[in-house]
């Protein structure tokens, strides 16, 4: 692999090259390269249905392309097996219009998710990291609301304390 090295010097996280994705005969990207630096901020802005999510959704290697590569930190998603692909996920922490919480688990049980899944950690550390998060966010004193008693507001900001309860390098 080809690492592009960006003007700061540091390497590209995620590169993507000629990347075609079609959903039925819509073309929705057509040879796409992008390069998203380590260490730096980089938003992807647009109208809505533009295909903002289609590319986190490649990112994250749920779904795949026509054609063209999605490298993450080293790793083409496209050619990634189920393992693989649950290692460099864990490294990413996406946030999606909807929150996608689990209805079933309260704010805590879903910061936590993340946490339990992958990583060994002991449950009082867990509990510190899940309430470091949720105060960071605002929402230490609505860890045990289930997310069906959340405005719209605050179940986004559960979703982004979950986002980033792994602190991932995307």
């Amino acid at each position: 692999m080809t690492t592009t090295q960006h003007p700061s010097g540091a390497a590209n996280y995620v590169e993507i090259s000629d990347l075609t994705f079609m959903r039925g005969d819509r073309v929705i990207y057509k040879d796409v390269n992008i390069a998203i630096p380590k260490g730096k901020v980089t938003a992807i802005m647009g109208p809505s249905g533009t295909g903002k999510t289609t590319l986190l959704r490649l990112i994250g290697g749920q779904l795949k392309p026509d054609q063209g590569r999605i490298v993450v930190d080293g790793h083409n998603v496209p050619d990634l097996g189920r393992t693989e692909l649950f290692e460099v996920r864990s490294k990413m922490g996406m946030l999606f219009q909807s929150g996608a919480l689990f209805t079933d688990l309260s704010v805590y049980e879903n910061v936590a998710f993340p946490l339990r899944v992958h990583t060994d950690l002991p449950e009082d550390m867990i509990r510190d990291i899940v309430l470091m998060k949720l105060q960071a966010v605002g929402l230490r004193g609505a860890s045990h609301l289930m997310p069906s008693e959340l405005s719209g507001g605050m179940a986004r900001r559960a979703a982004l304390a979950r986002a980033i309860a792994l602190d991932p390098e995307l």
